[in-house]
């Protein structure tokens, strides 16, 4: 949000304090000023131009259209200068650019002004005309001032051009009471008062000057939703002359990044900005019936907005309509019938306290995020409606000479203020350090606080309406602090931190430990929308149809539920790189998925997920490279089981999955630690992502409290040697590593330590539906160094319950 150092001096009662420090001092109450620029309305300042007397203007003799002149530059002797304008004559006031000085033309490249000779005659500066200062585009003739200017007069001065601060805050979505440059000032002056003990005031503009000047015309209002439009006030000005806004008024609007269009837009623009209250404006002519009904829409209404777009609107929107159709989608944007024109006369001018959940909801359905909109979402000051109105009302008086012609319409009763009670000993005890009562009593009040009731240990606070996010005694704590000063909390010399004898694993250090794994293991982290299309996600898998998390006013209708699962947002992130020729990838990301039971309670749960596709490896001397396949990204799945330590006791089993052909599932006892597979050729398809992909979903929260219920044991560094045995196995086609893996460990728990798979036949050779694994086996004692009818006897037994359970045959 843009804050206008000048306008926000203009309601100081102060001038001592520096952009600088004024923007100190909101940071420190939790206004956060981001930066505080310079703002000049000329660039540079129109520095080096100063006021010249032309004494004499002769004709050059060597050129027809160039006059030689002597101009008095107010210190020193005349200076000669060679003029090229044709309104240039002896006796005028001009401003006058010296030598050394930089122009900055309007929309040119700036330039400095140097000593020459043009057509034999020296010349020591440039009488400028106004583009060439940049204060306009007309080059006509050069700027003739006023008689009475004073030779060697700064051009700034001259002319009242006054530099400007921008002060950028980022406002937190909970401060709308800050949305103007009056919430600004409030903050300002309080903190100011309670540090230094000064009683500044906020310098309100006065609207004791209101007042009715004819019943020339009343537009009757009729507001059927009360809820939706808590409070609705507005009144009639006739006589209304639009034309452009004074230059006082425009130079506000510039200074905050608005442009200015016109005298009664500019109004309500600078009111909104000014107070924090949203105005509009209606041609009060094109008010069919001569009426205003607040009212919801109806089904299948519409409406042409300012930006000449209909919209269909929905029975949940808020429209401010006339006896025959809408005029104003309520809170949000103006209808382009019943908006201000040139030909404008009388208007029916609005100010009003909308419910902040229809506005908002009716933003997002039609896409709109206007300075109106964004106010009333966060909640506006209801008892300022009228004010607002007023102080409208007056400017209008002034700038476009407008009557007032009806008395003002109020329709809604006031908001209660809210109470809370407030202990000082726990204002001491969240700050960290005493803070005297009278201290917190007068930072409240002069937060526009009501002490209703005092007694030793507490006050009772009355909170105004428009603090929507003071609720409960922590946040008047708050309200307290940031005013006191959060930088002025002392620090204890010594912190007393009671000691941890044992400590679970944390959420966070299980994810950073996941990631720093993968990171090491070549993948990327990525981390993708929550959101996703719902109908798309019902098409791939019908089952989760009836468990989709949707959004009752989603931004776009392309992107309406929480996404089922992480594979979507890891398809887009693939697509996304392999356009950008970076095929070759592996993913992973640590994020949620969500789901909504039979009973409609919504359920997140913790997933990490990887993706491979594209080629593995690079081509070397020593290896080409490859084509990803299934065995990539379970070998990457089983690594990382292996590094939290669930890699033993864990199975691998073939599951159906809707999204992912030949999957398994890792199963430890009952739990599910993971489901992996490549990803269907049609879900692909629906991303539009060509090459094959690999896909892998972790449970972390099931991993994570397996984790946490091991038992870290010491295991010795073996002393015996290890030896090794391999099998050659004739297999049927459907049985799995897994499966062998499994069969074995269980025929030899004492002393078999490793199993793997070093090579896969599937040729012409074998049976029909066969295939050849040839596994290698470790066995090791860690007593003693093993005997070779030991290891004969182990195995025996894997050999036996392979063939036993697996239909294993022993090759030769």
């Amino acid at each position: 949000m843009r804050i206008s150092w000048n306008w926000l001096r203009s309601l100081l009662d102060t001038d001592t304090l520096s952009p600088q420090q004024a923007a100190d001092i909101l940071t420190s109450t939790g206004l956060e000023v981001e930066s505080c620029e310079p703002l000049e309305p000329v660039p540079g300042m129109l520095a080096g131009v100063v006021v010249g007397a032309v004494r004499t203007c002769e004709k050059h003799p060597d050129a027809d259209r160039l006059h030689i002149c002597m101009v008095d530059l107010g210190q020193g002797d005349p200076v000669q200068i060679v003029c090229g304008a044709s309104n240039v004559a002896a006796g005028q006031k001009v401003l006058v650019a010296t030598v050394g000085t930089t122009l900055h033309p309007a929309g040119g490249e700036p330039f400095a002004i140097k000593k020459s000779k043009i057509r034999g005659a020296e010349s020591h500066g440039m009488i400028c005309a106004a583009d060439e200062l940049g204060l306009g585009t007309d080059h006509d003739g050069i700027l003739v001032l006023d008689p009475a200017a004073v030779p060697g007069t700064p051009a700034a001065q001259q002319l009242n051009l006054r530099g400007d601060h921008v002060l950028e805050i980022g406002l937190t979505p909970n401060r709308s009471d800050a949305l103007g440059h009056w919430g600004v000032a409030r903050d300002l002056v309080a903190a100011l008062n309670h540090r230094t003990g000064s009683t500044h005031k906020v310098l309100l503009p006065a609207v004791d000057g209101f007042k009715q000047d004819d019943e020339a015309r009343t537009i009757a209002v009729e507001v059927q939703d009360a809820l939706a439009a808590p409070r609705y006030a507005g009144l009639t000005l006739t006589q209304v002359k639009v034309a452009p806004s004074p230059e006082w008024l425009q130079e506000r609007l510039r200074s905050i990044g608005l442009k200015p269009l016109n005298n009664v837009v500019d109004v309500t623009n600078f009111v909104q900005h000014e107070l924090g209250q949203p105005l509009h404006a209606f041609d009060a002519d094109k008010l069919a019936g001569g009426k205003i009904i607040v009212r919801k829409a109806r089904a299948g209404e519409t409406l042409v907005t300012l930006d000449d777009k209909e919209r269909k609107l929905d029975p949940e929107d808020l429209l401010i309509a006339d006896a025959e159709k809408g005029a104003c989608l309520a809170g949000v944007y103006g209808g382009a019938h019943s908006g201000v024109t040139e030909a404008t006369t009388a208007i029916f001018l609005e100010s009003a306290c909308f419910d902040a959940v229809t506005i908002r909801r009716t933003a997002r359905r039609h896409g709109l995020n206007t300075d109106a909109s964004f106010r009333f979402e966060r909640g506006v000051d209801p008892e300022i409606t009228v004010y607002a109105l007023k102080r409208a009302a007056l400017l209008l008086q002034e700038v476009a000479g407008a009557k007032v012609s009806s008395a003002i319409t109020d329709i809604g009763a006031p908001r209660p203020w809210a109470e809370v009670d407030l202990h000082f000993a726990t204002v001491d005890r969240l700050c960290g350090m005493p803070i005297a009562p009278d201290d917190v009593a007068r930072i409240l009040q002069a937060l526009d606080c009501k002490i209703a009731a005092r007694d030793a240990q507490k006050l009772r606070v009355q909170v105004p309406p428009y603090r929507v996010d003071v609720l409960r005694e922590a946040d008047l704590v708050e309200e307290v602090l940031r005013i006191h000063g959060l930088d002025r909390v002392p620090i204890p010399a010594r912190l007393m931190v009671p000691p941890v004898l044992h400590e679970a694993v944390t959420a966070e250090a299980f994810g950073a430990n996941l990631s720093k794994h993968l990171a090491g293991r070549g993948f990327r982290e990525v981390m993708t929308p929550s959101l996703v299309n719902g109908a798309r996600a019902a098409q791939l898998d019908p089952a989760v149809e009836g468990t989709l998390v949707r959004l009752k006013n989603p931004l776009s209708a392309e992107l309406d539920v929480m996404r089922p699962t992480l594979l979507f947002g890891m398809l887009q992130a693939a697509v996304h790189n392999a356009a950008r020729q970076q095929p070759d990838l592996r993913l992973f990301e640590c994020g949620r998925r969500y789901a909504v039971d039979a009973k409609g309670r919504v359920h997140e749960s913790s997933r990490t997920a990887l993706l491979i596709t594209g080629q593995e490896g690079r081509e070397s001397w020593r290896a080409a490279v490859r084509g990803s396949e299934l065995a990539d990204v379970k070998a990457e799945t089983e690594l990382l089981l292996e590094r939290l330590g669930l890699a033993e006791g864990s199975s691998w089993a073939p599951v159906e999955h809707a999204l992912l052909g030949s999957a398994v599932e890792a199963k430890r006892g009952k739990h599910s630690l993971a489901v992996l597979g490549e990803v269907k050729a049609e879900v692909r398809k629906a991303f539009g992502l060509g090459q094959r992909a690999w896909y892998a979903e972790l449970d972390d929260e099931v991993l994570l409290a397996l984790v946490r219920g091991q038992r870290t044991t010491f295991r010795e560094v073996p002393k015996f040697p290890a030896v090794r045995r391999d099998l050659s196995l004739l297999l049927d086609r459907a049985v799995t590593y897994a499966d062998l893996e499994r069969i074995a460990r269980q025929a030899e728990r004492k002393l078999l330590r490793e199993v793997g798979l070093f090579d896969v036949y599937e040729g012409d050779k074998l049976p029909a539906g066969k295939k050849s694994y040839a596994l290698r086996f470790i066995l090791q004692d860690p007593q003693k160094t093993l005997t070779d009818e030991q290891v004969d006897k182990a195995m025996g037994r894997i050999r036996q319950a392979l063939e036993k359970e697996a239909g294993a045959e022993l090759r030769g």
